[in-house]
């Protein structure tokens, strides 16, 4: 089901309040490694996603994933620790896995939850996400993220 994906998105922008003043960063996700992985896997994942950061930080966007395929991802990160040069956010979503999804030992069809750890570096960011065991023990993850607005 094509339509899918862009559902999901929608319902997840109109979930919270404040996205239509414009997205406050824009990411670029670059690649990923898996850990203790059960197949080979691409490690190239370039991809673009909007987050507005507000209380909490919601982020939307596309990824080609690890199988070569397109996905899309929606997000809600909590803050654990913010400094001048970095901080750390715990975050929770779904992601769309286009008919690789139910290899994921938690799914619903293709679609399956992420959660994991975001450190943001000056402009460099790594994501941990805990494996399933099924798939991989753990991915990190890998980009560059700028701000859209100026603070």
């Amino acid at each position: 089901m094509r339509l899918a994906p862009a559902l999901f998105v929608l319902c997840f922008l109109a979930a919270f309040p404040g996205h239509a003043a414009g997205p406050d960063r824009l990411s670029i996700h670059l690649g990923s490694s898996h850990v203790n992985a059960q197949e080979e896997f691409e490690e190239f994942n370039p991809g673009l996603f909007v987050s507005w950061d507000r209380s909490l930080s919601y982020t939307v966007g596309a990824f080609r994933n690890s199988y070569g395929d397109v996905s899309v991802a929606a997000t809600v990160a909590y803050p654990l620790l913010r400094r001048d040069l970095y901080r750390l956010t715990a975050f929770v979503g779904w992601a769309h896995y286009p008919e690789n999804g139910r290899k994921f030992r938690v799914h619903h069809g293709d679609v399956v939850p992420v959660a994991g750890l975001r450190l943001h570096y000056r402009s460099v960011f790594v994501q941990f996400l805990p494996g399933d065991g099924n798939v991989a023990d753990a991915v990190f993850s890998f980009g560059v993220s700028v701000p859209l607005r100026m603070p």
